[in-house]
């Protein structure tokens, strides 16, 4: 089975005790032929890019645990807390702007029924429209205009005595 597996015939990867002749690999068995594997030494890991390494670093977990980290701790605290202040300010002029537009909309619609309701109550003050509710109700309209009273205070001490 391991002679089936080997891909290469390459005597670093024979089981002890068999040589590379007499093993052929199932590619041999088919009559392909396989290219040899150059004798160049492997490449190495490709080196980590310094922002990639960083990353790892942070979430490791050893950022923590540096000596500066825990040097400016009250200074980290403090941004974080303006972080936290700024965030609940935002949320709070959004609350306030969107109970502003709602106002708005309200006044407007309330100053819409405010015209709508004082042209309805000048038409009905209208003359005409006051007689003929009046006939409704089984008034007259006067023939004669009004005319105005007028009375000093003298003539009510005389009708007095």
């Amino acid at each position: 089975m391991v002679k089936e597996n080997l891909k290469y015939n390459d005597p670093d990867h024979l089981p002890e005790g068999t040589h590379a002749a007499a093993t052929p690999t199932v590619e041999e068995e088919q009559g392909t032929e396989v290219p040899k594997p150059s004798k160049q030494p492997a490449k190495g890991p490709k080196k980590a890019h310094k922002s990639r390494k960083a990353v790892q670093d942070f979430l490791g977990g050893d950022y923590l645990s540096r000596e500066w980290v825990t040097g400016n701790l009250s200074y980290i605290l403090y941004v974080a807390l303006l972080a936290m202040i700024y965030i609940a300010n935002t949320y709070y002029t959004e609350k306030k702007f969107k109970a502003i537009e709602r106002t708005k909309n309200e006044l407007k619609e309330l100053r819409y029924e405010y015209i709508t309701t004082k042209s309805i109550l000048m038409f009905q003050g209208r003359q005409s429209e006051i007689s003929k509710r009046a006939v409704t109700l089984g008034l007259k309209e006067a023939k004669m205009p009004p005319y105005k009273i007028l009375y000093s205070g003298e003539s009510l001490l005389k009708k007095k005595e």
